[in-house]
């Protein structure tokens, strides 16, 4: 179980990592900026309601645009790596209990 877990947990970060700028893009966080009608388009106007008006700097929204645009930086990477890692290293454990 040990060999598969380790396994699971490197095919969970890798795939994070390689998901991520895709699902970003799906839902809107373009390099053009926030597509029209998109999920991202719902989350900016939120935002921007329980601001009175404004995306505040820094927060959710506007660190989601950018990575978007820019690209996610390689703290972030990480970030996602570790927690695909452990969600394989999850499901890949409970496959091997399920055997």
């Amino acid at each position: 179980m040990g060999l598969l877990m380790i396994l699971g947990g490197v095919a969970g970060a890798g795939g994070a990592i390689a998901a991520a700028p895709l699902v970003l893009g799906a839902v809107g966080f373009t390099a053009a900026g926030v597509a029209a009608g998109s999920y991202a388009a719902g989350m900016m106007s939120a935002a921007a309601v329980a601001n009175g008006g404004g995306v505040a700097a820094g927060g959710a929204v506007a660190a989601l645009q950018a990575a978007g645009a820019a690209g996610i930086p390689v703290a972030a990477q990480a970030v996602v790596g570790a927690v695909g890692g452990t969600v394989g290293s999850a499901l890949a454990t409970a496959a091997a209990l399920l055997i």
